[in-house]
């Protein structure tokens, strides 16, 4: 087997999370590795029972080689950490899937994304605000990324396709088993506007166990996440619980406080989220500029702080550059200047022309 086939049968072993074979990964120094480990090693090694020991040696070329055959006719790609579409953001995570099963296509400009989520059985309140927030949020440059769950994830993905933008949508089960089967025309329209991204099988089931680990990715992908409805023990508090150990933002709409709906999101403000009345309130968290402002922002106030940035900022005038005299000036790479450049067409500071040419806002 070559790497990403042994990649992809240890992640259709059961019962060992992505953390574990990472360890493994790395004590039999490659995926390939650990398949050729015997029965003993693997069993001893990180208190692996001998039950998934046995389903790790019993793994077969044939499974691998049909999964591999079946995503490729279903239009799929299979994404490992070394592949240069792999999201930038989920790097950084302790639980990093083995491998992305994608339909549709990630862009560098996917880095600069936030996650709304909230309850399935959201109220009409939640479904309004989920969608009027993922429409404004979009429109100012972000993916919105949810979990194509009934509720609330069903509306920011709406919202962000209404304004013509992007939004991910991250499954819990495989792509045999699409979840919730009302959303499958949903899904269609995000994978052509987006993606919809798996790390599961693609016979997995959308199984309870499932879903937390898709929470993970969520909050994983995002630079902030916003809880806009989540009552007590909702999954929505999951995914803000990984947001916090991740190091992400985590901002929530109160609601009433005698509605079961606003219990999670009232008591993640307690807790310290940030309360959000409107979208300067998330803006203000990214340094980006204020809606409610008539005025032109000063040029001088948001210059980006990065050090990439500023340098690729003061290579571009009133007088159009190339991107490719920008990548040779810079000796950056094109993913990295992109990601650049996107920021600050974000924050209003640069404009793309047609050719890939870009300029200074007058």
């Amino acid at each position: 087997m070559n790497k990403l086939e042994a990649l992809v049968a240890l992640n259709k072993v059961g019962g060992i999370g992505s953390v574990k074979l990472n360890k493994l990964i790395e004590y039999f120094q490659s995926p390939e590795g650990v398949l050729r480990a015997p029965y003993e090693r693997l069993s001893s090694v990180l208190g692996i029972k001998d039950r998934s020991a046995e389903r790790i040696v019993s793994l077969g070329k044939e499974g691998v080689k049909e999964e591999l055959l079946s995503a490729e006719k279903m239009g799929l790609k299979i994404l490992t950490i070394e592949d240069k579409d792999f999201p930038r953001n989920l790097k950084s995570i302790p639980s990093c899937p083995l491998v992305l099963y994608v339909k549709g296509e990630l862009r560098p400009e996917d880095n600069f994304s936030i996650g709304i989520v909230g309850s399935r059985r959201a109220s009409f309140y939640g479904l309004t605000q989920a969608q009027e927030f993922a429409f404004g949020l979009a429109n100012q440059g972000f993916t919105v990324i949810s979990g194509m769950a009934r509720g609330i994830d069903t509306y920011s993905h709406r919202g962000a396709l209404k304004a013509g933008k992007r939004t991910i949508a991250v499954i819990g089960s495989g792509f045999n088993y699409l979840y919730p089967e009302e959303n499958r025309n949903l899904a269609q329209e995000i994978s052509e506007n987006g993606a919809v991204i798996s790390e599961f099988p693609l016979d997995a089931k959308p199984m309870p166990q499932n879903f937390p680990r898709r929470n993970r990715l969520i909050s994983g992908m995002s630079l902030g996440v916003l809880v806009v409805e989540a009552a007590k023990n909702s999954g929505a508090l999951i995914t803000a619980d990984f947001a916090l150990e991740q190091g992400r933002e985590v901002f929530a709409i109160p609601g009433k406080i005698d509605s079961a709906n606003s219990f999670g999101t009232n008591e993640l403000i307690k807790q310290g989220a940030k309360l959000v009345t409107n979208l300067n309130d998330v803006l203000e968290e990214f340094n980006l500029p204020s809606l409610s402002l008539d005025k032109k922002p000063s040029e001088d106030k948001f210059i980006p702080k990065a050090e990439e940035e500023d340098k690729v900022y003061g290579l571009i005038s009133n007088q159009a550059v190339q991107l490719d005299d920008l990548v040779e000036l810079t000796g950056m790479d094109i993913p990295s200047i992109s990601g650049v450049l996107f920021k600050l067409m974000v924050r209003k500071l640069v404009r793309e022309l047609p050719g890939k040419h870009y300029m200074r806002y007058s």
